[in-house]
């Protein structure tokens, strides 16, 4: 993964969060991430994000279960092990229900878990920079790329005045690694996050 530079700040609510994002974006800067305590509602829509497509994924998830399930129990009884029980017929559509049910089910949630899993970069062996020790504790964190065309003393300047507290700058990994978090302390040397007076 690419190692870019950043500049992140802290804020301490989310009622200062929130006009920080928008006008961050107005201002043309890319955000990287923005990292909370807890989940804050509409903030993806803030970000400019675009809705998930995980919904998606579950639906094509669950009729492949449906397939599974349908297509191995009509093999079974019709083809390769047909059976005469009670007089009924080789393919009876009602019995197949409860277990066509739960294969539908059982495909879509496991998908969907591991869809997001994935997509999130989330797994026990999986590590990510940690840009606040306090990301997930009481304070709200948004990360800023430093790009070619960013003046990273001009957006620390601008990010005091929009409410944000402890900037810094960092270089970091934008991705994910395999292995342990003490790894960025080897690989990067980053400031220790300092209150800025705006």
């Amino acid at each position: 993964m690419a190692v870019k530079n950043f500049v992140v700040a802290s804020f301490d609510d989310e009622a200062v969060l929130f006009p920080a994002v928008k006008k961050v974006r107005t201002a043309g800067y890319k955000i990287h991430d923005v990292y909370t305590p807890f989940p804050v509602h509409g903030l993806d829509h803030a970000m400019g994000l675009r809705e998930t497509s995980l919904h998606t994924a579950g639906f094509v998830y669950g009729i492949t279960g449906t397939t599974t399930a349908l297509s191995c129990m009509s093999w079974i009884f019709t083809t390769d092990w047909p059976m005469n029980i009670g007089g009924k017929p080789h393919f009876p559509l009602p019995a197949f229900i409860p277990i066509t049910f739960e294969l539908t089910v059982l495909f879509s949630a496991v998908g969907m878990v591991l869809t997001f899993c994935y997509l999130c970069q989330l797994a026990p062996f999986v590590k990510k920079h940690i840009f606040h020790p306090r990301q997930t504790d009481d304070l709200f964190v948004m990360a800023i790329e430093v790009t070619a065309k960013t003046n990273a003393e001009e957006l620390k300047k601008f990010l005091a005045g929009i409410g944000g507290t402890q900037i810094n700058e960092q270089r970091a990994e934008a991705g994910w690694w395999y292995g342990r978090f003490d790894r960025e302390d080897r690989l990067f040397e980053n400031k220790r996050p300092e209150p800025v007076n705006a």
